[in-house]
């Protein structure tokens, strides 16, 4: 059963990070870095967290603008 929902949790977390990439590149953003934190998907039972990984300032601004 534990098996099941770490796969389910790195499938669902795969699914988000493209989400999130084609929403950010909707909005003309593109982050190169984006994706699954390898160390969270190394543990017995993976919960992985995404990894947005470096920016410029210019795209951190773009995206704090994003949600106005």
């Amino acid at each position: 059963m534990e098996a099941r929902h770490s796969a389910l949790c790195a499938e669902e977390a795969e699914d988000a990070v493209k989400e999130l990439r084609a929403e950010l590149a909707k909005a003309g953003i593109i982050l190169p870095s984006l994706g699954l934190d390898p160390v969270s998907l190394a543990r017995e039972a993976p919960c992985p967290l995404m990894e947005s990984g470096g920016c410029s300032v210019r795209t951190a601004r773009r995206l704090a603008a994003v949600p106005r």
